[in-house]
């Protein structure tokens, strides 16, 4: 069986979160920046041994490109910090979903 969450950025008013979902077993939460978002996919993690298998990246139509930049960058240092402290490279995959 296949470990894989979504991670689907959304827009509430002015703020962008980011909505993850475990799609084994349905459970759904709300991140309101990147750390949170880092602490929950662990949690859920931790329920399949940390094996996950992927996270898949959505992004909502009405999500304008000033957020997105900035979660690009925010992504990029978290990146970095992981990679320091593990002394592995993380490659990301981003998929935008045209809603």
């Amino acid at each position: 069986m296949a470990v894989v969450f979504e991670a689907r950025i959304k827009m509430d008013d002015l703020m962008w979160y980011i909505e993850l979902q475990d799609m084994t077993d349905g459970r759904l939460t709300n991140c309101k920046d990147l750390e949170e978002f880092s602490k929950k996919v662990q949690e859920f993690g931790d329920d399949y041994g940390g094996n996950i298998d992927e996270v898949k990246w959505l992004k909502d139509g009405d999500v304008p490109e000033q957020a997105m930049d900035e979660i690009r960058v925010k992504m990029a240092e978290h990146r970095t910090e992981i990679e320091e402290e593990t002394g592995q490279k993380v490659t990301p995959i981003v998929e935008e979903d045209k809603v």
